[in-house]
């Protein structure tokens, strides 16, 4: 018999994957702030529920995609309240890119309630939820790691492919260099511009040599087009991601002057009102710093 499901956040990540688990299926209990993002999932044969207390009682397995650290502080022990309750076996999965700081004990209460609590935190962009990929960093106890599913790399049947580690899977998620991928396709595209080559020719060529990354399959084409309505994932979003790493990053004691002008150049692009623009934008910030 199959797990039952329970998802809350229905953004663009949570979105993409609770449909997957539906045609896996699983049976689904979502909830979102915005009826209707709940109201779509329900006609693709998932249930409603009005509050995340409310998708507890129903479900083996819960998982969130939320916004932010606040907000899944704010679920977890507000709303859903399972360190209070407790709720033998059940399956708590954050795959929300949140901080660290905010779930400090959330191993030590699971175990004494005995839920058991994964932070996998999705490490491809939200256009790979569509073909049912997915690379997820691990952050829980090892011994419940084939209990996991849907998400356990023990249990394809959703499709996903999922990559474990474990330890802190929280920060590993949150690698500078994932980020910093694609602000290099970036500058490659600006400067053969600049250099009067052609840019899609040119990200071919690239494609083909040492320089290749796989932001170039990502949103190489969205920069060269100027494609960036509808987005992928917005730049906000991103912009957040990265104020992250950077926190943590001050917290560790190491620096990270690429990421920080990243950083720079994202907020440059949110005060022209290009915050809910796809990522790829951020070639714009190159564009007109050159005059190009």
């Amino acid at each position: 018999m199959k797990q039952r499901i329970g998802y809350i956040g229905l953004g663009l990540m949570g979105g993409s994957l609770a449909r997957h688990l539906l045609s896996a299926g699983f049976p689904l209990t979502v909830h979102d702030l915005d009826p209707a993002k709940v109201d779509a999932i329900v006609k693709a044969g998932g249930k409603a529920a009005s509050s995340p207390d409310q998708v507890a009682p129903q479900v083996d397995v819960i998982i969130m995609s939320l916004p932010d650290s606040q907000v899944v502080a704010k679920v977890v022990n507000d709303s859903l309240r399972l360190f209070e309750t407790g709720r033998k076996g059940l399956i708590l999965l954050d795959t929300s890119t949140a901080d660290p700081p905010y779930r400090p004990n959330w191993p030590r209460d699971s175990g004494r309630r005995e839920s058991r609590c994964w932070t996998p935190p999705s490490a491809e962009p939200v256009r790979c939820a569509p073909p049912k990929k997915a690379s997820s960093w691990w952050a829980g106890r090892r011994r419940y790691s084939s209990s996991a599913s849907p998400c356990s790399p023990r249990c394809p049947k959703t499709g996903f492919t999922w990559r474990q580690r474990h330890g802190r899977g929280d920060q590993a998620g949150r690698q500078p260099g994932a980020r910093l991928d694609s602000h290099g396709a970036c500058r490659r595209a600006y400067a053969a511009k600049k250099a009067g080559l052609d840019q899609s020719q040119t990200l071919e060529v690239l494609k083909k040599s040492a320089a290749y990354s796989k932001s170039m399959d990502q949103k190489g084409y969205r920069m060269v087009n100027r494609h960036f309505l509808p987005p992928e994932g917005p730049l906000a979003m991103h912009y957040k991601d990265v104020q992250l790493m950077l926190a943590l990053g001050a917290k560790l004691g190491c620096p990270l002057p690429l990421l920080s002008l990243n950083a720079q150049a994202l907020a440059s692009e949110i005060s022209k009102g290009r915050g809910e623009w796809d990522t790829s934008d951020i070639i714009s910030f190159y564009d007109e710093l050159a005059n190009v």
